[in-house]
């Protein structure tokens, strides 16, 4: 027992731990430097409350991430209060109230996995109409993340083992991946990055293919085969606003296959958010590429 001055003569006193040197050390919590620019979320796709919840959400991740961040929602087709335009979210962070004229006001971080050619024109055009002098990030893939997050959606959907560590068995895991993305054959090559990683987890072989080439998922579904697959699962590699409405469920049916969901709020998607705004910015640390078991 501790007498009011303190332990009782005999007992061990309870120290602070020392801090541990050189690659054991922690590091240290990173947070947003003081008037640092906004981090602005670009989401693509029709405006939606689906996509505007799974866009806060996002972001909810990126704060959680990166405490002290100050980002925005903006929408690459948004107009008007409930569905701000991107371009009308980065013109209002020109205002005196923000940032002088020399600084740059914001970092515009595209809710995109790959070169989606189409809504990448919309979001660089909307940074260049806003004139706000804001930066705009490279996509958000490819990167090893990427493929954890549609390792974990495949799970979930009994199309994948969760953890091969464990080796237990999914009796309707698939034996051939189609990586569905978005963007033609740049988009396909891209992924085909993703795909790698993802085969190297799943030891499984994985091809890419673009939702929005005609006979892409037809095709590739037909090489799985012939390479010797006989249960096919369709992945996409999206993000899930920039999916026009009934593609993703037409492309299961062409290839005949189930397909799991997109990738949404999955929390590696706010990580590569923080990563690419502190990557433009050149501050804090990039996420882990470590495969997760």
């Amino acid at each position: 027992m501790s007498s009011p001055t303190g332990p009782e003569q005999g007992l061990p006193v309870r120290m602070p731990r020392p801090r541990q040197p050189g690659r054991h050390r922690r590091p240290e919590p990173v947070t947003a430097p003081d008037g640092a620019p906004a981090l602005v979320l670009a989401v693509p796709g029709p405006p939606s409350a689906e996509s505007r919840s799974l866009a806060e959400e996002v972001v909810s991740i990126a704060r959680a991430e990166l405490p002290g961040l100050n980002a925005r929602i903006g929408f690459a087709e948004g107009d008007g209060d409930e569905f701000p335009s991107l371009q009308d979210v980065l013109a209002r962070l020109t205002g005196p109230q923000d940032k002088p004229a020399d600084e740059l006001p914001a970092v515009v971080v595209p809710l995109l996995t790959g070169p989606d050619s189409a809504q990448l024109r919309l979001i660089r055009q909307a940074v260049l109409n806003s004139g706000s002098g804001a930066e705009l990030t490279d996509v958000l893939g490819p990167h090893p993340l990427l493929a954890e997050a549609v390792h974990v959606r495949l799970s979930e959907a009994g199309l994948a083992r969760a953890d091969r560590a464990r080796l237990f068995t999914v009796t309707t895991a698939a034996d051939g991946i189609i990586l569905a993305t978005l963007g033609g054959e740049d988009a396909v090559q891209a992924a085909g990055i993703t795909g790698m990683l993802l085969s190297a987890r799943l030891a499984v072989p994985v091809l890419a293919a673009a939702l929005d080439g005609a006979g892409s998922v037809a095709d590739t579904a037909q090489r799985l085969l012939t390479a010797g697959s006989r249960q096919l699962a369709l992945a996409p590699c999206l993000i899930g606003p920039e999916i026009p409405e009934g593609l993703l469920e037409a492309a299961a049916e062409e290839a005949g296959c189930p397909a799991s969901e997109p990738l949404g709020a999955y929390p590696a998607v706010g990580k590569l958010l923080v990563s690419a705004y502190s990557a433009k910015l050149g501050i804090g640390p990039q996420p882990s590429t470590a495969p997760v078991r």
